[in-house]
Parts: C-alpha cells; structure tokens; sequence
C-alpha cells in the first residue's frame, strides 16, 4: 500500500446521489463499501464529509441569517451525515468510532488527537463531524486541520471528476487534466483544489492532497495501492 494512514474528505453534496437534497441510501452504501475495502487492507481510514447536502452556513447567512448560529446548523448537518456513515459501516461489519470537532454525548465524544489515534491504531474507521467546532471555517480545513493533527500520510479528496482540470470539465470540453501540482501552481492558477485556509495549512505542513473520482467502485482501493488515476497536490512536483 502506497498510504498507511489517510484522511478521506467527502462533500456532504455527494451523498445526495440523483436526489436534489439528503441521503442516498444506494451512495451512501457504495462509499462505505470503498472505505471497507480500503480498512480490510489494513489502511488506516479517517473520515470527514460535509454538509451541504442538508444545510449550508454561508448560504443561509447569505439569506439574512447570522452567520454563527448558520454555521453551527452546517456543523450538525455534518454530524448527521458521519452518523449515517457510522451506521452503515457497521452494519457493513466496520468498526467504528465518530468523534467531533462538537461533543454530543452519548452520540459522540469531543474530538482529540489521542482519541483519533488510539481508535485507528486499534484498527476502527475514524469518522470526524462537526467541522472545526467553531464558525467561519469550512470542512475543507476542518479535514485539513484533523489529517495534520493524526499524522496522515495524504488527504484523499473523493469527488465526482477524476482530479484537477485546467476548467470545469463539465463546462469545457478543452479542459486539460493534471496528473500532478505544486501547491505553488495551484495557488497561481487559481485552481479550486480547497479553500485558502485549508490549502494553505496543507503548504505550510507540506501534506500532500491527493483529488479523485470517488463515484467510481474501485477508485479508493486504486488510490491508496498507488495507482495514477487522479491529481497529486503537493510541495515539489
């Protein structure tokens, strides 16, 4: 296995499958059945996935609504998503253990960095929720922020394009794909690999951010055997 240890970023958009809002039972088993066997090759797996296909912060401030009180809704709505994830990969035979950046007992504990690595080191799927724990930052940096706080050997970002295009493959035909970047080239280019602040945290920790097509049964397994069928981001190209 190329990675030992990953933290997979999910948009909460993605489990929406065909449906214009909540969960897709049929997306949520396929992706729970690529981390099974991604876990069952003996890859340590952490997981965090967003909101947006319940409640986005920043469009309901965009409505008039506070933006705190917006974001802290985006927060639960990912705790409702890591709980789905939660009970599938059980029911799948997955151990399990969901902690988050906003303590809800009994459903979960704080997140703390011993918490998540003695639960990956005693081979259960970590699944992180509730973004940071606090307003204004995204998943994107609470991802980034909890795979430099375990350790993780790379961010795999699963999306439903098979990496990073010079344009929006699905609005230009011409759209080139890069096989590889540096954080620098990505930053000039204006490619929208992640936020400033998560991209920036991943530059300053040199934590390689791995793009790919997580739509497609198999992809995750290929990923982290170190197969080439996405876009590396990382500190020297």
């Amino acid at each position: 296995m190329k990675y030992k240890r990953i933290l997979l970023k999910l948009s909460g958009e993605s489990l929406m499958g065909n449906q214009s809002y909540g969960i897709s039972p049929e997306m949520l088993t396929m992706y729970c059945s690529e981390i099974k066997q991604a876990y069952e090759k003996g890859v340590e797996v952490a997981v965090v996935i967003g909101g947006g296909n319940i409640y986005r912060g920043m469009q309901g401030s965009a409505k008039g609504m506070d933006r705190v009180q917006g974001d802290y809704m985006g927060m639960m709505a990912t705790m409702i998503n890591s709980l789905a994830l939660q009970g599938e990969l059980e029911r799948q035979g997955v151990k399990t253990e969901l902690l988050g950046g906003l303590a809800i007992e009994p459903i979960s504990k704080a997140f703390s960095r011993r918490r998540a690595i003695e639960a990956l080191e005693s081979k259960k799927v970590v699944i992180i929720g509730g973004g940071t724990g606090n307003p204004f930052f995204t998943t994107d940096t609470a991802s980034t922020l909890r795979a430099i706080e375990i350790k993780a050997d790379v961010i795999l970002k699963g999306t439903r394009v098979d990496g990073v295009y010079t344009a929006d493959p699905e609005k230009d035909k011409n759209a080139k794909k890069y096989e590889t970047l540096s954080f620098d080239e990505a930053m000039n280019k204006k490619l929208k690999v992640m936020d400033l602040t998560a991209f920036a945290l991943c530059q300053e920790n040199n934590l390689p951010i791995y793009v790919f097509d997580m739509n497609k049964q198999g992809n995750l397994q290929r990923v982290v055997q170190g197969e080439n069928i996405g876009t590396l981001v990382c500190q020297n190209v």
